[in-house]
């Protein structure tokens, strides 16, 4: 089994170490003991706290911007949408998670060139400057450049 524990050595400097440990039998296979093989995993966690950090501060930075940001995975389901978006629409990030944009938010008109330009995106093909018209929770037509 894996056991992850912190060490310290002699100089009073922490090291994370992840420890395996099984069982060490005599040639009667009574158990006479444990090995353990431990591996430094210090560079790995902090390696990790700090993509963490960095994930946690651009997801602040997404959600506080004072600009309309939202985000669509690979089926345009709503994965992202920030503070702005939520004024701007008046839906909720919690009303529109999970939901499509195009069949949900976007006028019959414009569905088919709203997900022409979402698609070439998903498909790393960037369109600058595209404003997509947008429903409102009132009805209310915006478009969010």
């Amino acid at each position: 089994a894996n056991f992850e524990f912190p060490l310290f050595t002699k100089s009073n400097e922490r090291v994370d170490i992840l420890l395996n440990a099984a069982t060490r039998r005599g040639t009667d296979e009574v158990v006479v003991g444990v090995v353990g093989v431990g591996q430094d995993i210090t560079a790995i966690n902090q390696s990790q706290a700090e993509l963490t950090r960095v994930a946690n501060d651009l997801q602040l930075l997404i959600e506080t911007a004072n600009a309309p940001i939202f985000g669509i995975g690979a089926h345009g389901r709503v994965n992202e949408w920030n503070r702005k978006m939520a004024a701007i629409t008046g839906f909720s990030k919690d009303e529109v998670f999970g939901k499509d944009l195009v069949d949900e938010y976007i006028s019959d008109e414009f569905r088919e060139s709203v997900r022409q330009v979402l698609d070439d995106a998903l498909h790393g093909q960037q369109t600058d400057n595209y404003q997509v018209p947008l429903f409102t929770k009132h009805g209310d037509r915006v478009e969010v450049l």
